[in-house]
């Protein structure tokens, strides 16, 4: 079966999932599991990890827009208050940026969650269409549009994606081009091949380099002008394509966390499939606990990060991947060998602002230690690191100063 062929089969199998998808109703969890005192974890007893609220990894299930919009159930359970007369509410959503999100929060009620749960599900999924690259919604302009007029016409587009695109351009000089968001030519390619994989394993295959090489003439980001005065994109290059899928989640997560807090929220954690950002602590000034995937072993945490008012990201080899002749191959691409990097088994990230953190992570997986170190030094805001390589963990010199005793 050639390339067309196995694609033309994907396409058939991916409109049947989302057909049924649709006649699907996935059922959300929303619960309060608060205990007396002051304490008021939730525990997960897994390996190291035990009193965790969360994991911090990559944790995505597709591509951008491939889910629709998921109707979801909630289902409340009440277990106790705190000293503070506070209870602990958490809704998981299924329908943003094609990842398990999942917001736990500390407050007197659960209509007051109830609230501002939807406020932030709702801010979450306009960002999500915003930065769709694979479809358009009716009543906005998002990157799709943007990467359709390639080739000189100017889009014009809204704050939310200029200020990305922008941010875009300050990552790669940052980063020394090492998180390209003008990468979607390269990036599109091993998409295909990796979705085609996925449908058939048995005639998964890799991309042709020279395919591969082609794409990456039309990676330039100096061909993506941004004119903030008329508030227009160009993409000057006929052939490129935008993909910011190394920071929007990060991106996001940031603003809506801006948000609740300037709505008056203090004790909340949002998880967008593993970018994981604390409003404030939990009740009694307890950090919340952030738990770091083993990349061995998904089901098993390796170490426990304290969080307060910080963001805990990783970049890992684990989660999006397909098998060619045995062979795993993952989606972080390196822009220097058009292949999927190699330094690293994952890489995570803490910092206080969440879309430096997503940022970051995935600049320090495509870079040596010493690159990586320099790069966490020249970055401008306090960001820790932590590496992991066939089960041995190298960390920045001021990681474990936020590791739970376990």
């Amino acid at each position: 079966m050639d390339m067309r062929t196995q694609k033309l089969g994907h396409m058939l199998h991916k409109t049947f999932t989302e057909l049924l998808a649709l006649l699907l109703t996935a059922v959300v969890a929303i619960g309060t599991t608060g205990c007396t005192g002051t304490a008021g974890s939730s525990p997960v007893s897994t390996g190291a990890a035990a009193n965790t609220e969360t994991a911090a990894n990559m944790g995505n299930t597709g591509s951008t827009g491939s889910t629709g919009n998921t109707e979801v159930a909630p289902e409340i359970t009440d277990s106790g208050e705190t000293s503070e007369g506070l209870n602990k509410y958490t809704i998981t959503y299924l329908d943003v940026f094609d990842t398990v999100t999942t917001l736990t929060g500390w407050t007197k009620d659960e209509a007051a969650f109830a609230a501002e749960a939807g406020e932030i599900h709702d801010e979450l999924l306009n960002y999500h269409k915003l930065y769709d690259i694979y479809n358009v919604y009716d009543g906005m302009v998002n990157l799709k549009q943007v990467n359709d007029a390639a080739g000189g016409t100017p889009v014009a587009v809204g704050s939310e994606i200029m200020d990305l695109l922008a941010w875009g351009q300050q990552v790669y000089t940052l980063t020394g081009g090492a998180v390209n968001i003008a990468m979607g030519a390269v990036l599109t390619i091993w998409h295909e091949y990796r979705e085609a994989g996925i449908a058939d394993p048995s005639r998964a295959e890799l991309p042709p380099m020279d395919e591969l090489k082609e794409a990456s003439a039309h990676t330039d980001i100096t061909k993506m002008q941004l004119d903030t005065r008329a508030g227009t994109v160009t993409l000057t290059d006929a052939q490129m394509k935008l993909d910011v899928g190394a920071l929007a989640k990060g991106y996001a997560t940031e603003k809506v966390c801006e948000a609740a807090r300037a709505r008056g929220w203090t004790h909340l954690l949002v998880n967008v499939g593993g970018n994981v950002e604390a409003v404030g602590d939990k009740p009694g000034g307890i950090p919340w606990a952030v738990g770091v995937q083993n990349p061995d072993n998904v089901d098993d945490y390796l170490k426990v990060v304290n969080d307060t008012d910080l963001s805990v990201v990783t970049s890992g080899n684990y989660q999006r991947y397909y098998e060619v002749n045995g062979v795993r191959y993952h989606h972080i691409i390196d822009p220097k060998t058009l292949m999927p990097s190699e330094y690293w088994d994952s890489v995570t990230i803490i910092c206080a602002d969440s879309s430096l953190a997503d940022a970051l992570s995935t600049a320090l997986f495509l870079m040596d230690q010493e690159s990586g170190q320099k790069l966490l030094d020249s970055a401008g805001k306090a960001a820790e690191a932590m590496w992991i390589k066939d089960g041995t963990i190298t960390y920045s010199s001021g990681f474990a100063a936020y590791l739970k005793d376990t």
